[in-house]
């Protein structure tokens, strides 16, 4: 039933904003969205119905594409199978590239789904030590060192390009060397005619592509607008893609038993919640839950948003608000209401797109009524979910690291 395959990049994002009785309290979950194809589920009631949808943010890589296909040729780290592939086109010596550097950096040390490849791209007639510090780095690659040539012109970045260029290449091998790479040997392939042979054919290679400006990004082939080129846009991105690998391709067949009592205990960060859910009000809502938890869909997923004196989300692997499990479902509404602390409610993103995203409330919400299916309420351990780190991605701010649900157990009486 999992989904291996990316195929097609568009956003629809469109946001389900929930507000509190305190100003600006919201949550905010926004699916992105392409396509639908029905797949309808019988269940007693008609009326609850089931879509698959096609959830892809970037495509494969397009052999129709202008930028070439990645080659043993190019300076690639990470994982070669990995899922998603960012290829950078920059320069050493240019400002926003080491800035791009602390991004990637930080994407690679916290992702291990993604494969980095580095094109340079030496700004010649513009930067005075461009063409320097790629031959550099090029001849740094003749020892199997290229990327601790790569972190070193970036680290000290602002260091070396306040030298002369007449002073660079003594600091490149004093530099080198104190790394444990051999200064003889590179400093003969820094001055070494191939080495600046075939620096001068990147250049001709990118500037057959009309490159606009650096930092250019693609990811799995698609380019990235450069207003989207910080760490939070582009690690929701790739946890997107990731998120792939994990959806289903079909609504789940519809198992649960509205006469019987589902208790769901999820354990986290913060301790246990316990959750009475209710099969007889909520139907689709609750066997998707169930479902969802039986193949492990919650373990691991963040508290992406809390929200102090209004709720808490999650159900989003992808941590991004964004995602979905590969199918929607109907709204399903009942005499309950968003009248007291602890109610669960599906979060979405308009009428009837219901996927994996629940909130917990912490006060009575009213607004909510008739606006998002209520199917469970908790009966212990609502002061744990009082305590999850608060988290407002909405702010725009950086946000410290959210608690998780580590596991979900269901009893079923």
């Amino acid at each position: 039933m999992k989904r291996n395959i990316i195929q097609k990049f568009l956003f629809a994002l469109s946001f389900f904003i929930l507000y509190a009785c305190a100003p600006k309290a919201e949550i905010t979950a926004s699916p992105v969205v392409i396509t639908e194809t029905p797949v309808v589920i019988s269940i007693p009631t008609p009326a609850f119905s089931c879509s698959a949808i096609t959830t892809e943010p970037t495509p494969a890589p397009d052999s129709t594409s202008l930028f070439p296909p990645v080659t043993e040729a190019d300076f690639s780290f990470g994982p070669a199978d990995a899922p998603v592939t960012v290829i950078e086109y920059c320069d050493f010596q240019a400002e926003g590239c080491s800035t791009m550097s602390t991004v990637i950096g930080r994407l690679m040390k916290e992702q291990d789904n993604v494969r980095f490849v580095f094109r340079p791209l030496p700004l010649i007639g513009i930067a005075d030590k461009s063409e320097m510090a790629v031959v550099a780095a090029l001849a740094a690659d003749e020892q199997g060192r290229f990327w601790e040539m790569y972190d070193l012109l970036f680290a000290r970045y602002n260091e070396w390009t306040n030298l002369a260029p007449g002073q660079f290449n003594a600091w490149a091998v004093r530099e080198a060397v104190s790394v444990g790479m051999d200064g003889d040997q590179l400093k003969a392939a820094i001055n070494a005619e191939a080495t600046t042979t075939r620096m001068q054919s990147m250049y001709e290679a990118a500037k057959k592509l009309n490159i606009p400006a650096i930092p250019l990004v693609l990811i799995n082939g698609a380019l990235q607008p450069s207003y989207l080129l910080d760490y939070q846009n582009i690690s929701d991105t790739v946890n997107l893609i990731a998120l792939g690998a994990k959806q289903f391709t079909a609504c789940p067949a519809f198992n649960i038993d509205p006469s019987k009592q589902y208790i769901a205990t999820l354990h986290t960060e913060k301790g246990d919640i316990v959750m009475q859910l209710f099969p007889d009000k909520a139907p689709m809502a609750v066997n998707s839950f169930v479902f969802l938890a039986q193949n492990n869909w919650f373990s691991g997923v963040t508290f992406h948003r809390v929200i102090p004196g209004f709720a808490a989300q999650a159900g989003d692997p992808s941590g991004t608000g964004k995602g979905n499990p590969g199918y929607f479902f109907k709204n399903e509404f009942s005499d309950l209401r968003f009248d007291k602390p602890g109610m669960v409610g599906m979060a979405n993103s308009g009428a009837d797109t219901n996927g994996s995203q629940f909130f917990i409330t912490f006060a009575p919400a009213p607004h909510l009524d008739g606006g998002f299916t209520i199917f469970g309420q908790v009966i212990s351990g609502l002061e744990a979910a009082e305590t999850l780190t608060p988290r407002d991605p909405s702010q725009g701010a950086a946000l410290p690291a959210g608690d998780k649900i580590l596991s979900v157990d269901l009893e079923i009486k």
